[in-house]
């Protein structure tokens, strides 16, 4: 039985992605693990990554919103989600092309050295008025709820508001609060 990699989700683009692999080792990215896939950087910055999934295998620029896209290959995985990520995706190892991908590699490349970003823009706070009530009545949860980023108090927040029925509500509450209390984030368990 052949080793299952993480950066092929279904372990059977090994040959596509070793391809791919060869011809960014023609470059100066560095490669790293990253989420549990492979992902190449200069000076610590992500640039391209590599990964197969179920019906095709890819190359992802984490800044590909900024390339010209000549070949017009580029995709957004996560439209009205992702908003610079573009996906250049394959279906077999003939379409994959070492200079066209040499080419795109080197205007990421560019772009990286004229620090074109889309700047990270900060969520603000989400309003929960059941949530608040609860908070009002338990001074303990408060305190501990307080001591957490807004990033992950708004994890809480958006799990208590997605909820379409108070019954609902009350059931996901009853869930973070231990959570809570714990200083445990609601995601944490999928971070490492």
């Amino acid at each position: 039985m052949s080793e299952k990699n993480t950066w092929d989700k279904v372990n059977t683009w090994q040959e596509e992605l070793q391809i791919i692999e060869t011809i960014i080792s023609k470059t100066q990215l560095v490669k790293t693990i990253k989420w549990g896939g492979i992902v190449y950087t200069i000076n610590n910055k992500n640039v391209v990554g590599i990964g197969g999934f179920k019906n095709f295998f890819t190359l992802w620029f984490y800044n590909g919103v900024f390339l010209k896209d000549n070949l017009n290959v580029l995709v957004n995985a996560n439209e009205g989600v992702t908003k610079s990520l573009r996906q250049w995706r394959f279906t077999s190892k003939n379409e994959i092309n070492e200079v066209h991908i040499l080419n795109y590699i080197q205007e990421a490349l560019e772009n990286e050295n004229l620090g074109k970003i889309i700047p990270i823009q900060k969520k603000e706070k989400i309003k929960s008025t059941f949530f608040e009530n609860i908070l009002v009545n338990n001074s303990e949860l408060k305190l501990a709820f307080d001591k957490f980023s807004t990033s992950k108090q708004n994890d809480f927040l958006e799990y208590i508001e997605t909820a379409k029925q108070e019954k609902t509500k009350i059931t996901r509450a009853e869930k973070i609060i231990p959570l809570i209390l714990q200083n445990i984030g609601l995601n944490d368990k999928y971070k490492k």
